[in-house]
């Protein structure tokens, strides 16, 4: 099956061991420019001015959605962020509601988070998985 992972740039190290196994197990998986390039986007410490001045240069939400459209599932990896468990930020959220529109199974790594936009992530019916990856292969796709 063809993934692609969403989640927070800080959550690389997660998002390469779910990337790993994903891939072990025998599926195609997409990761964000960030995480491929941690140089050219995923610079953590740079004002919003300067992350939102990457994003358009790369044109990235427009080309994660163009990846979101070909995949065939779509997984969230939402590490802890700010002292938040499960932690979705405004991009995952914009890229998880693409693959909803688009019809793409929703998985959720982690429990969803208490924010002021969980009703959101509620009624976009993904499947929490609580960690086991193994599940992904029993839905969807």
């Amino acid at each position: 099956m063809m993934i692609i992972i969403c989640g927070s740039i800080s959550a690389s190290i997660d998002i390469k061991k779910v990337q790993k196994f994903l891939e072990e197990h025998g599926h195609e998986v997409e990761i964000p420019e960030g995480v491929k390039n941690p140089n050219a986007f995923g610079r953590i410490d740079v004002s919003d001015e300067e992350k939102a001045s990457d994003k358009i240069k790369g044109d990235l939400i427009r080309g994660y959605y163009r990846k979101i459209e070909t995949s065939e599932a779509v997984l969230i990896v939402n590490a802890e962020k700010r002292g938040i468990a499960g932690y979705i930020g405004g991009n995952t959220l914009i890229e998880m509601a693409f693959g909803h529109v688009l019809g793409k199974p929703l998985y959720v790594l982690n429990p969803l988070p208490d924010l002021s936009y969980t009703s959101e992530l509620l009624a976009m019916k993904p499947t929490v998985i609580h960690g086991d990856l193994s599940l992904i292969k029993t839905y969807g796709g």
